[in-house]
């Protein structure tokens, strides 16, 4: 059971203390969902901060949009200074995704803009996932996509230890294969660098330097050092380095899947010819051979998420793994807003298919692109163990879920009632 501290500058009053009390209740007997049905102002977020103390399990707080998602990160900061309480959303500022429109034959190209410091959230989200059981992440819906497989990326995470013996040039290559590229000049988030005997890491999940003294090749000291002071914040006797990015394919793996890529290539081009799409067949050809030259030469090409199924050794129809399975077994869910948010976890996939399917028909992508897709609703609600469902107004899909488990939280806790309403003729 993970231990949280909820340090609020008030107590639970109004509607809070029994809202608590009955949610806890639900959860500790083996109840899997529940609704909070609570009005607005009534301190709902002090509610389920509660609960997750009592309940004591990693968290993930799902929330309709990133505006809502960091205002409920910024409050359960402040309820849990001594907890990990991560933030969860896409780390794009601009997103044009890869589309074609066969009325006007236009191809819109991918392009994209992301914001550094959120993707250092996100890994600090999974980081705090494998050290941590004392964690709550919020989360927009982007969590229900693709994001690598956990236990590959926790196998490649590199473990320093002090005393330790490490071949100094196989570390470097290590590094390199997670994705940290080497600049001795700038140090910045994915980098890393060596002068003489001090090696130094600028972790893709936050935003100190580790600092590695080795004498030979036994590892003498590990430190954190400030970026721009270069003073020592702490020293350590071990700490693990991840992954520079969530998708890491071991160089064995990476060879199978550009042999499977080859093969549904062959099985696609055929189709396309027997159907007399031979313009559909050469761009398929072009495009594909060539990412498969990058593939091969440098591990990467520009959307090799499209290839994630061959990359992750996925069966075609499979679920993605994604931000949800870096939580252990016992986890609890948190939806807020629910009347907004479960619409819309069972409308991400056919959104997705519907764009995927004109691209893989005229020959700008294989099929098997059709599986880097978001969860559909089925495959998500199979991973949840535990759920909560917070709004002022739950939909009746909710409400059937819960199943009378429907907690009410009407009186505020200054005890201020909603003004009267009165409806006067105009006449």
């Amino acid at each position: 059971m993970a231990q949280f501290s909820l340090q609020a500058p008030f107590q639970p009053t109004g509607d809070q203390p029994q809202a608590i009390a009955q949610l806890t209740s639900y959860l500790q007997g083996g109840d899997n969902f529940q609704t909070l049905l609570g009005a607005t102002g009534t301190g709902k977020t002090l509610t389920v901060a509660a609960v997750i103390e009592k309940v004591g399990k990693p968290t993930l707080v799902l929330a309709h949009n990133k505006t809502l998602a960091a205002q409920l990160c910024n409050e359960l900061r402040e309820f849990f200074p001594n907890n990990a309480v991560e933030y969860f959303i896409s780390y794009y500022d601009y997103y044009q995704p890869e589309a074609y429109i066969p009325v006007s034959d236009t191809y819109i190209e991918k392009t994209a803009s992301i914001n550094d410091e959120i993707d250092m959230l996100r890994h600090s989200a999974t980081r705090s996932l494998f050290e941590r059981q004392d964690v709550i992440v919020v989360a927009s819906i982007s969590c229900i996509y693709g994001l690598g497989i956990p236990s590959e990326y926790l196998k490649a995470a590199i473990n320093f230890q002090v005393g330790k013996e490490i071949n100094q040039r196989q570390l470097l290559r290590d590094l390199a294969t997670i994705q940290y590229t080497r600049n001795d000049i700038e140090l910045t988030r994915g980098k890393f660098r060596v002068k003489g005997d001090v090696l130094e890491i600028g972790p893709a999940y936050e935003d100190r330097i580790i600092r590695v003294e080795f004498f030979g090749d036994e590892i003498d000291a590990i430190r954190y050092i400030d970026p721009v002071t270069g003073n020592i914040l702490q020293s350590l006797n071990s700490l693990n380095v991840y992954p520079a990015r969530h998708f890491v394919t071991p160089e064995e793996q990476l060879e199978g899947a550009c042999v499977a890529i080859e093969e549904e290539l062959e099985e696609r081009l055929e189709e396309l010819e027997k159907d007399g799409k031979l313009l559909e067949a050469q761009r398929l050809e072009q495009r594909s051979r060539y990412d498969l030259e990058l593939l091969q030469e440098v591990g990467f090409c520009n959307g090799v998420e499209n290839y994630s199924r061959h990359l992750t050794g996925r069966l075609p129809g499979e679920p993605p793994e994604c931000l949800i399975d870096y939580f252990p077994k016992d986890w609890l869910l948190v939806i807020d807003e629910s009347h907004v948010t479960v619409p819309q976890i069972r409308g991400m996939y056919n959104g997705d298919q519907a764009r995927k399917k004109v691209l893989i028909e005229h020959g700008f992508r294989l099929p098997s692109a059709a599986d880097n897709r978001p969860l559909k609703a089925e495959e998500f609600w199979q991973k949840v163990n535990q759920c909560i469902c917070v709004s002022a107004t739950p939909g009746d899909w909710e409400i059937e879920r819960s199943e009378g488990r429907v907690v009410e939280q009407i009186i505020r806790p200054t005890g201020v009632v909603d003004p009267e309403i009165f409806v006067r003729p105009t006449a």
